[in-house]
């Protein structure tokens, strides 16, 4: 295929690729909205371009090199009888990582050629190939099994093919991703070989799936709004119809986890799983647009303001909870254990883009660009090599980025969506021209039959100056929407579940071709309508002041407390930048005055918002004292943990209630900690911080998982000889879904010289969940004391808090 037909391909094939929202060929109804696609964008900025390079440069090839030495590639070999033994990696779902990333390399080709790159992914694509069995059918752990007699399946999977696929099997999860590949390589080079293969294995799909076939909807949704792509691409009606029938037969006797609890037309609330509840989300929004479905278009709607006005983060993270990996209920949103997965900020990227392009309103894209610039962003290093699966919006240290995990999806999924950003920056009908995000860029739009080149110059975003050059084809009339984020119009989050403390009146300033014009915004965009010819020029001035904002009320983790912000921007206190390396015993006052600059030597170039607070401390007499005021520096959240693990928080108190305060001078807090297993949460132990309950995952805890049935230990060295009498202990129990429970027994030793000795009990010992266990014992001088615990047989455990005194 020469150069031209390829060049062809890549701009007039491709609308949205991360998306799915390529324009058909068939005529039918789509998004009233179209997408400009990535390829007809050139960013030149100075933030968001030279992480698409390093994603390019690095994050790529570091992706695939895990997936070889991982086994994931292996796989694929082993399925397609290149190699011999058994299923090499620990999920069923592995396979998709290897799609993802040839999804992402595809994208990356068209922005970064590489011949080596290239002819690596025909490799991979050979294997795939290879892999898939003579009907289609493509899974490996499976293929890999019956090899061995069926030996090695896993057991998330069934005997028969698709069973369990509602369950845990991934079956149609993997091949979501596949079809998603196959459509990026082959709008990337004009190869077929991989869509050939997707192609292949999505006819199966439709003989053996329908309502008078196999009736089992997908456990982890993903396939659905691939099928969308992959009828776009080939026009072939029956994959829109297979990705409907996949939607409807959802519900109403399945579980809440993966949003089956219900059809999908009645739903109303955005419940369990975050990640497969975006990705379901997004593709009823495809139907909806498609099929003109109004009661899919009700359902999402219905949904978004349940997800945006209750339980959304901050910073644009959703999910609160580890356990299901997803919602809790409205305003539970605790800091220090919020779940926020990097995929669930990328899925409500999807859902919240396709939603803009069914309404034309800017709430969703200030939703878009929330979740962009601050949780999604959070979850990738400034090096492009490490990644943070949780993104949580307070740390203890014990968080820290990693180069791989076991479930590698944040990885990969990262890999593809980066450099797909410079796709969401504008959008069209044939007589409108949407600007949605503010990246200096070069783009060529078509818009119906004529074609606008535009130019942005733009610092974003560390400055709201936005220079925007037009030099349409011919000259023409149009409308030009210029987006006015929610931040320049005293919106902190559509609905107001976040609300800025003040009322900023500096206007958006407007200037077209040097002359000020006024706006009347619609749907939130300054409409520009004129002849437009070559050169027109218009200049905004986005407002980017400081903003404190306060929660709303019912998010209890908040009360008493203030974040800021400046811009799209979230900030937040971490260790490298305050004195003591100590910032969750701060507290700031209302009124502090603050300061903001860019520091072009911190984390390669970034603004900071400089402030004043003093730390808090508790006494031994139980009162908490406020120390001198210190300085106080802020960065913004999506940079934190460049500079290695410690405190961060996002939310400052205002009050010593809301603090967490220094510990007090107590016996535990002055002794030195040792313990059977030692870890960094070793430290929560004598941090004098009390949970809830026992199962309160915003406060640090030690554990012993995944140890059970055994005894384990904690020890206190005392830095003098002490006399002891009493202790208490808070145990951890993160049942029914964790693998941790209050023990079976625990038992008091001192060191007595150089024996260790039980003490004396004047009271029985207890165990107890949710409350405090406490011990009298006759008093015993120690230069040391131990708790010895019986784990469960079943189960580990562990302790927030072990007093001693």
């Amino acid at each position: 295929m020469n150069k031209l037909i390829r060049g062809i391909i890549a701009i007039t094939g491709i609308v949205l690729l991360i998306s799915g929202c390529a324009k058909k060929s068939s005529g039918h109804d789509d998004y009233p909205i179209q997408p400009v696609p990535f390829t007809a964008v050139k960013l030149t900025d100075n933030f968001w371009a030279p992480r698409i390079k390093k994603n390019a440069l690095v994050t790529i090839p570091i992706a695939f090199g895990f997936c070889e030495s991982t086994g994931r590639v292996k796989n694929f070999e082993i399925a397609a009888k290149l190699d011999t033994g058994k299923f090499q990696t620990i999920y069923p779902f592995d396979d998709s990582d290897v799609y993802k990333i040839i999804e992402g390399a595809s994208y990356s080709l068209q922005t970064f050629p590489d011949p080596k790159l290239d002819a690596y992914l025909d490799s991979v694509i050979r294997k795939i190939g290879l892999a898939q069995e003579k009907d289609g059918y493509l899974y490996t752990n499976r293929t890999i099994a019956e090899m061995h007699g069926g030996k090695g399946l896993h057991e998330w999977a069934s005997k028969n093919r698709w069973e369990q696929d509602s369950v845990l099997s991934h079956e149609l999860y993997n091949l979501g991703h596949l079809y998603e590949a196959a459509v990026a390589h082959y709008q990337a080079t004009g190869k077929r070989t991989l869509l050939d293969i997707a192609i292949k294995s999505a006819d199966l799909v439709n003989k053996d799936f329908g309502w008078d076939r196999v009736k089992v909807y997908p456990g982890h949704q993903v396939i659905e709004m691939r099928l969308v792509k992959l009828y776009r691409v080939t026009g072939e009606k029956k994959y829109l119809d297979l990705a409907r029938f996949f939607l409807d037969v959802r519900g109403p006797k399945g579980s809440q986890y993966n949003q089956a609890n219900k059809k999908v037309i009645d739903q109303t609330e955005a419940v369990g799983h975050s990640v497969r509840a975006t990705y379901m989300y997004s593709g009823m929004a495809d139907i909806a647009a498609i099929e003109n479905d109004k009661a899919y278009l009700n359902a999402i709607t219905k949904i978004w303001e349940d997800l945006v006005f209750g339980k959304m983060y901050l910073t644009g993270g959703i999910g609160a909870t580890g356990g299901n990996e997803g919602f809790a209920d409205p305003f539970v949103l605790p800091n220090m254990s919020a779940y926020c997965e990097t995929c669930a900020s990328i899925g409500d990227i999807f859902f919240n883009h396709r939603l803009f392009l069914l309404h034309g309103e800017t709430k969703y894209i200030d939703i878009l660009e929330k979740t962009l610039y601050n949780s999604m962003l959070s979850g990738v290093s400034l090096s492009a090599d490490r990644f943070f699966y949780p993104n949580p919006l307070e740390s203890n240290g014990q968080y820290v980025r990693s180069a791989w995990f076991g479930c590698a999806c944040c990885p990969s999924n990262i890999a593809r969506f980066v450099p797909a950003i410079p796709g969401y920056v504008y959008a069209v009908t044939e007589k409108e021209l949407y600007v949605n995000l503010f990246i200096s860029n070069d783009a060529e739009i078509k818009m119906g039959k004529k074609i606008v080149k535009i130019t942005q110059k733009a610092n974003f975003p560390w400055d709201g100056k936005v220079e925007i050059t037009l030099n349409p084809e011919n000259r023409g009339k149009f409308d030009l929407k210029i987006r006015i984020p929610g931040w320049a119009a005293n919106e902190a989050i559509p609905g107001g579940l976040y609300k800025f403390t003040d009322n900023n009146i500096e206007p958006v300033k407007f200037l077209v071709n040097g002359e000020r014009v006024d706006i009347v915004p619609v749907k939130g965009y300054a409409m520009i309508n004129r002849n437009w010819k070559t050169g027109d020029k218009v200049i905004v001035d986005f407002p980017m002041p400081v903003r404190k904002i306060v929660a709303d009320e019912r998010i209890k983790a908040d009360v008493s407390k203030i974040a800021f912000q400046r811009g799209p921007l979230i900030f937040c206190a971490e260790w490298p930048d305050n004195d003591t390396g100590n910032v969750l015993d701060l507290m700031i006052r209302k009124d502090a005055p603050f300061t903001t600059e860019f520091v072009p030597s911190l984390l390669d170039g970034t603004q900071v918002i400089k402030t004043s607070g003093s730390q808090t401390k508790r006494t031994l007499e139980g009162s908490v004292e406020i120390l001198k005021e210190e300085p106080v520096t802020l960065i913004p959240y999506a940079l934190w943990n460049n500079r290695g693990a410690g405190q961060m928080m996002v939310w400052l108190p205002t009050t010593t209630q809301g603090s967490n305060p220094l510990p007090a001078p107590t016996i535990a807090n002055r002794s030195k900690v040792r313990a059977s297993k030692i870890t960094k949460d070793l430290r929560a132990v004598n941090d004098q911080i009390e949970p809830s309950n026992s199962n309160d995952h915003s406060v640090s805890y030690y554990h012993w998982w995944p140890d059970k049935d055994k005894w384990e230990w904690v020890e206190y060295d005392f830095a003098k000889t002490e006399t002891i009498s009493k202790t208490k202990v808070y145990w951890f129990d993160d049942g029914p879904d964790g693998g941790c429970r209050i023990p079976n027994e625990w038992e008091i030793l001192y060191l007595n010289g150089n024996i260790w000795e039980p003490v004396k009990a004047k009271t029985p010992y207890k165990i107890t969940k949710n409350g405090w266990d406490s011990l009298s014992f006759k008093p015993v001088k120690a230069a040391a004391v131990k708790i010895k615990v019986k784990l469960n047989k079943n189960f580990a455990a562990g302790i927030y808090e072990w007093v001693v005194e």
